[in-house]
Formats: structure tokens, sequence, C-alpha cells
């Protein structure tokens, strides 16, 4: 067994749960385990963790398909004292109804918004073995997880023993007439593997006698 065994064997739903809550995302969106943040930014890189580093180019990502969560969250306002703090927030996993919330929390000026998440693991690269947690309340995010989600639980119905899919953090963009250029993650499927398999086949020595480069960190 490898680390990718963390994904589940205790507790998941049936093949057919995850089917059908895969496809609901795509009627709910409108969003768990712990890891780091994993976010693009406003200039179209991927980034994880307090110290925004950087995701290294052509690294692969397993994507736990029983980790889809949704619920609401709360965001302070911009003009508030509480500026950019998480003031509220409530998950659960998308084979449950949708989390209850209580009334907005003060410095709230948007509300309870709705949001989706999944959790992934890095298999490749300086980052392998990385856990981080990528959760979106905006169009481009819940857009592109509704896209997996579906693809998923496709996926399931055809080979339910490789549910995993295993994704490069890709990006494309749009113009805004007031916001200008604005990106939007991909997440682009290059295999399916099983819950208990290694992806790709790498040898680690190999990795391990690769030059580390050198990583950068995105301002805040």
């Amino acid at each position: 067994m490898t680390n990718l065994t963390v994904f589940g064997n205790a507790g998941l739903p049936s093949v057919g749960d995850l089917t059908s809550a895969l496809r609901r995302v795509e009627t709910t969106t409108g969003a768990g385990e712990s890891g780091a943040h994993l976010k693009m930014d406003k200039t179209g890189h991927w980034v994880f963790g307090s110290d925004q580093t950087e995701v290294e180019d052509d690294s692969q990502w397993a994507v736990n398909p029983f980790s889809f969560v949704h619920g609401f969250i709360a965001w302070a306002g911009d003009k508030t004292p509480a500026k950019g703090t998480v003031l509220g927030e409530v998950m659960g996993p998308i084979t449950q109804p949708l989390p209850e919330y209580g009334p907005v929390p003060e410095y709230c000026d948007k509300g309870w918004q709705v949001q989706i998440g999944v959790s992934m693991q890095c298999v490749s690269g300086e980052d392998a073995k990385l856990n981080v947690r990528f959760n979106t309340i905006s169009v481009g995010g819940k857009k592109a997880l509704t896209a997996l989600g579906l693809a998923i639980a496709a996926q399931v119905e055809k080979d339910p023993s490789k549910p995993v899919p295993v994704v490069l953090l890709k990006k494309e963009h749009y113009q805004h007439k007031s916001y200008g250029r604005i990106f939007t993650p991909v997440f682009d499927v290059v295999e399916w593997v099983a819950m208990d398999k290694e992806p790709g086949g790498e040898d680690e020595e190999a990795v391990e006698e690769e030059a580390t480069p050198t990583r950068r960190r995105r301002a805040g």
C-alpha cells in the first residue's frame, strides 16, 4: 500500500452515493480535511500555504474523490476593521445536504456565500506527499470543481476500480470589462488510478537524484 491509501478505507460512502453526490454538484454549486490551503492568486499562479509557495510546474496531484465538501463561508468586508478575515464557515460532505448556518456575522457585508472544496495530494516533484485543500467561492473555481466532479462521476460509472484523478494544475483566462484579465483554475486529468495505487510509476531514486530547483514565494 502507498500513502494514497489515506484517501479512505474507513467510513467512505458507497460508489453509488458518491456518483449521485458528484452529479448533484452541478445543480447545488453556487464546496474537511486538514492540509495547506491551495489557491490560484490574481496573477494566475497556483500557490499554497501561508507563505504563498508557488506550485512546481508540471507537478501532478491526486484528487481524493471522497473529499468533496460544500457549505457556506462568511468573509469580512474590505472596508471593515476585520478585512480579509473569515468570520464563519460551515462545511459538510456533498453526500449530505448543505449544512445550516446562523445569523450573518458582524462586518460581513456580502452575507453567507456558497463554498465548495476538495482535498488532493501531490504525487510528483519536490512537494510529493504534500496534502492540500482547495476551497472556492468564485464562479471560475466552482466551474472547475464542478467539471472535475462530473468527470469523476463519469469515470466511477465507467470503471469504479479507478476513481482517483491525477491532475495538472493549469489555468485559463478571460477579459473582464472592468477588471481586465481574470484567471480561472483548470484541473487537467492526466490519468485515473485506484485508491491504493501510486500514480505514474516514476522511480523514487531517480527523483531524489534530480537537482532541486529554487522555489519562489509569491507576494501576499
